[in-house]
């Protein structure tokens, strides 16, 4: 449990970080900073939310996925089954 907690929080302070980046574009936006400046931020940002989604999946797939298939009835394994080849499928 403590990774899960510890993995949680980690998330926490990466979308934090990034609800920064957010409200430093608006910043950029109101003060009519350069496009150039605009548009490398917000692929900073982007880049930051792939990262934390990578890790979210990573996450879900060691605790959430890893249970079911241990544990699970064959419903539930592929329930989670299911449901990542739909995250997959809407990524492409």
């Amino acid at each position: 449990m403590a990774g899960k907690v510890a993995s949680r929080d980690l998330l926490v302070r990466r979308l934090r970080k990034i609800e920064g980046q957010v409200r430093g574009l608006v910043r950029m936006l109101e003060d009519d900073r350069y496009c150039i400046d605009i548009l490398h931020q917000i692929q900073a940002t982007k880049a930051a939310l792939t990262k934390t989604e990578t890790e979210l999946l990573r996450a879900h797939a060691g605790d959430c996925v890893d249970a079911a298939l241990k544990q699970g009835t064959m419903e539930q394994k592929r329930k989670k089954i299911v449901e990542l080849v739909d995250l997959f499928e809407r990524v492409r």
